[in-house]
């Protein structure tokens, strides 16, 4: 399967751009590092509701993939459902690909 999205996360966490994990992501997000959250289709409500409430006071954006934390996790090749995005290319290129796919959508 040829998964642009799923790929250029890849490249991304290579890059060393790629920050995983709820609070990991929260804290780049605070620290003005993360330029786009990105979390799984099937993740928590409370999580995605802290992680909402912390992009919207930091004004990140924050978008949710219709991808679920299994196939996340096996892109990056670590158990995630969020991920936090510390570079503007990448992040700009992350959100064009989801907001042109169908099913991707914005928070």
């Amino acid at each position: 399967m040829n998964d642009k999205i799923l790929n250029l996360l890849g490249l991304c966490r290579r890059a060393g751009r790629l920050t995983v994990g709820n609070d990991a992501v929260a804290d780049d997000v605070l620290n003005g590092n993360a330029k786009l959250v990105l979390v799984s289709s099937d993740i928590s409500l409370n999580t995605e509701k802290k992680l909402n409430k912390v992009c919207t006071f930091a004004n990140t954006e924050l978008l949710k993939l219709n991808r679920t934390r299994d196939e996340l996790s096996d892109a990056l090749g670590r158990f995630c459902a969020v991920v936090g995005v510390c570079d503007d290319g990448f992040a700009k290129k992350l959100v064009w690909l989801i907001q042109n796919e169908t099913g991707g959508k914005c928070l």
